[in-house]
């Protein structure tokens, strides 16, 4: 296999990830000083050979500007080579197609994020403490990783801060051990995950239980700096309601447990991590004024991070569900019907130019407006075309069959043609491919 080719996971980020190996298992060790800034680091990965002829003569990991010290594979000392955000590594016994493996590395340095077309994103330091936000490709701003959204791993992350700040990953909180000045919190997520969904905030934190007295509930948690503990109670005490609702139309919750963090910071939106959202505290104003965000991140749980794209031309799987579950908590909630909404979303899109394909918008469009606006209209338009008992069959069912899995936009359309029991090529052309907006179809009954 040509090496240019092996390493060309899609066609946004040609540079990201390696399709020679896939990655099972990621064990993080890490130190963080925010008085210095600095970050030290240890990965224990495990990771399978791609099926091939060949063995596994050399493979990438994607780490950013840090000093690396020894690199392992299978406990044997590797060449590696670390330049332009690339770890480059040819083992001393290259393991066979298809075998497991495993890779040792060591970091150390100040982590910053990694430059992209839409600024910085990754690790960011804050006022007190760092936030990881890193879709699309941040992650390897902090630890060396196969950044490609279809490698999707379990990990266990070890992370030693000084005792004044809190913690929070995504997963379940196996340990939190205080040392003499600093505290080791020890997270696990078990659910496969793909790296630009490893999520992580540090800060002064106080926690918040959001409770849902219904046996069985998903257990939630907020981290949220005091001052805005009252904004944060009335802006997210719905959210067990929401949970409830979500898990009704779109199936079980796909994790163990859900956490929000409330960043003491100005953020530009909030960002879905795998079992974690991150928001700032311009997202609170104790009058829910940006409900339909608190929405919309938990609805990631399901379309983006449960069911992951499998690579960026189909984000609009991920956005336009997201968008969609505003409107749907809107028409639930007391709001206005999700038709008004979609009516609205359609008139401020056909005063825009007309040049977008949503199912493949190009990298520089991929976080457009458009994308979440046609995308949630699509969902609506599909809605109006199936009705309700179909549109909610095919959505409980995409959810489950492809939970913890990757997917295409083929894939979507494939399973609403067999849930509409007719051919849907005219539509899915209308609104996935062609670039000029469809009218919208009359309204549905409530979901």
């Amino acid at each position: 296999m040509d090496s240019t080719q092996a390493v060309a996971t899609s066609p946004y980020f040609p540079d990201h990830g390696d399709l020679r190996y896939q990655v099972r298992h990621y064990e993080l060790t890490l130190d963080y000083r925010p008085e210095t800034d600095r970050l030290t680091g240890s990965a224990r990965i495990e990771a399978l050979a791609a099926q091939g002829p060949d063995r596994l003569r050399e493979f990438a990991l994607d780490l950013a500007d840090f000093r690396t010290g020894r690199v392992l594979v299978d406990g044997r000392a590797a060449h590696h080579t670390h330049r332009g955000g690339r770890l480059r590594i040819r083992p001393a016994e290259p393991p066979a197609a298809g075998a497991a493996f495993t890779v040792e590395v060591r970091w150390s340095g100040r982590p910053k994020p990694v430059r992209s077309p839409w600024g910085g994103i990754g690790w960011t330091e804050t006022t007190d403490g760092a936030l990881v936000a890193s879709q699309p490709v941040g992650a390897p701003s902090w630890f060396p990783c196969n950044d490609r959204p279809s490698d999707k791993a379990s990990y266990l992350i070890s992370l030693t801060v000084p005792s004044a700040y809190t913690v929070v990953l995504g997963g379940r909180l196996l340990a939190r051990t205080a040392h003499a000045s600093t505290t080791t919190w020890v997270y696990e997520q078990p659910a496969p995950t793909p790296t630009y969904l490893v999520g992580l905030s540090i800060g002064p934190y106080r926690a918040v239980r959001l409770d849902d007295p219904q046996p069985g509930a998903v257990p939630q948690l907020g981290y949220v700096p005091a001052r805005l503990l009252p904004y944060f109670e009335a802006d997210f005490g719905r959210q067990p309601r929401m949970m409830r609702l979500f898990q009704e139309l779109f199936g079980r919750y796909p994790f163990g447990e859900y956490t929000v963090v409330v960043a003491d910071e100005e953020l530009d939106v909030p960002v879905e991590a795998q079992g974690l959202s991150l928001f700032g505290a311009n997202h609170l104003d104790g009058q829910r004024g940006w409900e339909r965000l608190v929405a919309h991140e938990l609805a990631h749980q399901w379309f983006g991070n449960s069911v992951t794209v499998a690579d960026w031309r189909h984000i609009w799987l991920n956005e336009g569900f997201a968008k969609y579950a505003e409107w749907l908590w809107s028409e639930r909630s007391g709001g206005p019907a999700a038709h008004a909404l979609a009516a609205a979303a359609h008139r401020r899109l056909a005063a825009l130019p007309q040049d977008l394909r949503l199912a493949d918008p190009g990298r520089s469009r991929m976080f457009d407006d458009r994308v979440y606006e046609r995308g949630g209209l699509t969902v609506h338009a599909l809605r109006c075309t199936l009705g309700d008992r179909t549109f909610f069959g095919l959505l409980r069912d995409w959810t489950t069959v492809h939970r913890h899995s990757t997917v295409t936009t083929a894939d979507f359309t494939a399973a609403a043609t067999w849930h509409a029991g007719r051919p849907l090529d005219a539509f899915f052309t209308a609104w996935l491919t062609e670039p000029a907006l469809p009218p919208l179809p009359a309204g549905t009954e409530s979901g």
